[in-house]
């Protein structure tokens, strides 16, 4: 197998240039993470789908994170064609359907198994690729990022919604704004590129996220609290170009089907060797507080507006609900 290239983005335009157009072309997968294969869900996604490519007598290669664009570049490339592949948050597909949403919801899956029942035995997942493979988009896999989300900040430890008062969140959108305001705090949306900056200057005191994050992204030298509030699911997407994707032979479309199935399942494999990184969060400085089953409770119990924010219809959640199998 060759060895996998990270371009920058000054060969980016001509890189687009010359592969676009044809199925036979290099297939070039942009990733969202730096390639840790220890530390990084999406990168053994990413990592593990493009050496079965390889292997199998498909071209493929790596794009470090951001050498393509941002993620809304990403996902314009992709719906037209130029990119093939991109691993993504889920929100770049809900400008098209809102029912990936599901896939937030506080304190709704118990676990990742709950969450793949829902998505493969359930349908969710050919019932989301039904609203965006018209805009040429493809979700082909929903990937861990690490165990559950939980509570960052540079200020003060969190062991109940109430200290939560005063935090100032970053915010992926405004319905993780309003979930921040139901705990009693405020949110702000701010760009993942310009988060260590918001973070030092107090634009944002901290953010949700799984647990390893602030290892992976060098974050520890400012946020120095960690609420283990398993609050959801730390997920995002694998999108792809439906242009590309039927565009396809059948031997090809079934090694790209085959590639991402092996993807998958070392990425929920990955996921089992996460136990160790609360240990390794403390050893870099950041505080740990895992809530009693009271505290958390207490979280779910204030996180019920976002079950009635809009942002689903409650259609929407029921069939989510129905999905799970529960």
């Amino acid at each position: 197998m060759k060895l996998t290239k990270f371009l920058t983005g000054g060969l980016v335009a001509a890189t687009l240039a010359l592969a676009g157009g044809t199925a036979s072309a290099e297939i070039k997968i942009a990733l969202d993470s730096p390639p840790d294969l220890n530390g990084s869900g999406t990168y053994v996604w990413a990592h593990t789908f493009s050496t079965y490519l390889n292997d199998h007598g498909m071209e493929a290669e790596e794009f470090q994170r951001g050498a393509l664009g941002g993620d809304d570049e990403l996902f314009d490339q992709v719906s037209q064609g130029l990119l093939e592949v991109s691993m993504s948050p889920l929100n770049i597909v809900g400008s098209i359907d809102k029912l990936i949403y599901g896939l937030r919801l506080p304190y709704f899956f118990a676990d990742m198994e709950e969450v793949d029942r829902a998505l493969n035995d359930g349908g969710m997942l050919a019932r989301i690729n039904a609203a965006t493979t018209p805009e040429g988009v493809r979700v082909i896999a929903v990937n861990t990022v690490g165990q559950a989300s939980g509570i960052f900040n540079t200020k003060k430890p969190v062991a109940s919604v109430a200290d939560m008062a005063g935090l100032r969140m970053r915010a992926l959108d405004e319905s993780q704004i309003e979930l921040y305001e139901a705990w009693g705090a405020a949110g702000t949306i701010v760009s993942w590129a310009e988060v260590p900056n918001a973070l030092q200057t107090g634009v944002a005191d901290g953010y949700m996220n799984p647990a390893f994050v602030p290892l992976l992204f060098g974050h520890t030298d400012f946020l120095k609290h960690f609420t283990d509030a398993r609050v959801s699911p730390s997920l995002r997407i694998t999108i792809v170009s439906e242009d590309w994707y039927q565009g396809l032979s059948d031997e090809d479309r079934a090694t790209v089907d085959a590639a991402a199935a092996a993807a998958t399942a070392a990425n929920r494999a990955w996921l089992g060797t996460q136990d160790a990184v609360l240990a390794k969060l403390e050893e870099a400085g950041v505080a740990v507080v895992k809530l009693d089953e009271a505290a958390r409770a207490a979280f779910r119990d204030a996180s019920a507006p976002a079950y009635e924010s809009g942002l689903l219809s409650q259609e929407q959640i029921a069939t989510w609900e129905a999905a799970k199998g529960n």
